[in-house]
């Protein structure tokens, strides 16, 4: 599998599967059509200053110190009217943002789409704790979160330079432990790996003795987690057909895609059409459902013991099993096989 095949026609990768399939991928063009929109929408707000309200406090356009980013649907280009607006004030290090933070809540805070309770998103993060704090102790499950998304699905809004300055520095960091031909930086190898394991232990974690939300949660565990999570991995692991000298250049251009394009990238460059067209079809259902209020109600109502006589959360495992098969195909069927044997699992 040549991971540096050129792209035909100027065509985006899911453009590409989706033509040997007879519907395309009509949710998923849908949404990165509603997604990029929303996004120039926002840009122009910050830009312009027109704040909600009619307020007066806006991002100070001299500080290149500052960036506005966007991270889950936003990152994956999926948005639809239901997701949350899942976004962090990015610093260059610790120091005073309350006038930016005001102003940034200004234009996404409040509503229903409003960051979790966490802390995680919604806040003021230093783009330095990102890069410098790579396991150890400090390197806790906020920024984990944080730096992942930031590599995996983000987009900024505002600030478009120390976005893209923080996003090469964590590169740099992960490559600068890769010094042979034709093997996966395992550095940031491990750490996608950690951060899916982790993803995953949280979700029981979170819902050992409380099943709120567990039905939405567990139909995006099957599905857009484990899109983000394939969607970092397969880059990687395709670093094995390349010298170290060319890892660098591929990354930045697999990263910069969203997610659902780098598998199709993988998928076309596999000659894995069919197992293509299944798996990134399945999602592209899965992403027409995720944006049906009723659907989403339903999933947020369900528990555990009440899943299974569910007609939706039925078709979701179902639409989640293509999904996976996809996936398996790709990773043990091709010549990535080697590499997920050699590298995924020690």
């Amino acid at each position: 599998m040549d991971p540096r095949s050129p792209a035909a026609g100027g065509l985006s990768a899911l453009e590409r599967l989706g033509a040997h399939s007879a519907e395309g991928f009509p949710n998923l063009v849908a949404a990165r059509a509603r997604t990029e929109a929303e996004i120039a929408r926002l840009r122009a707000r910050f830009d312009e200053g027109a704040l909600a309200g009619g307020a007066t406090t806006r991002l100070d356009d001299t500080r290149a110190d500052v960036s506005v980013v966007l991270f889950g649907s936003w990152g994956r280009r999926e948005l639809t009217a239901h997701s949350d607006d899942d976004w962090l004030l990015l610093v260059e290090r610790e120091g005073e943002a309350e006038a930016e933070l005001a102003a940034v809540r200004e234009v996404l805070g409040g509503g229903t789409r409003d960051p979790g309770r966490q802390e995680t998103f919604g806040v003021a993060s230093s783009a330095e704790d990102l890069v410098q704090h790579i396991g150890l102790e400090d390197d806790n499950n906020r920024n984990l979160t944080r730096r992942m998304l930031l590599m995996l699905e983000s987009v900024p809004v505002h600030g478009d330079e120390l976005h893209r300055r923080s996003w090469l520095a964590v590169l740099d960091r992960y490559l600068a432990e890769s010094r042979r031909d034709r093997r996966p930086p395992r550095f940031f190898l491990n750490d996608v790996i950690r951060y899916w394991r982790t993803i995953a232990v949280d979700f029981a974690g979170k819902h050992r003795e409380d099943d709120a939300k567990w039905g939405l949660r567990n139909a995006k565990l099957r599905t857009s987690r484990k899109i983000l999570f394939a969607g970092g991995l397969i880059p990687i692991l395709r670093c094995t057909a390349l010298k170290r000298d060319d890892v660098h250049a591929f990354l930045c251009d697999q990263l910069a895609l969203p997610a659902t394009d780098r598998l199709a990238d993988a998928f076309l460059a596999a000659e894995q059409v069919d197992a293509g067209v299944r798996c990134v079809g399945a999602y592209d259902r899965w992403i027409g459902m995720a944006a049906d209020g009723d659907v989403r109600a339903e999933l947020l109502a369900l528990t555990r013991a009440s899943a299974e006589d569910s007609a939706t959360f039925r078709e979701v495992r179902r639409l989640a099993s293509e999904l996976q098969n996809g996936l398996n195909a790709l990773l043990f069927e091709t010549t990535l096989a080697p590499a997920v044997r050699e590298y995924a699992i020690f």
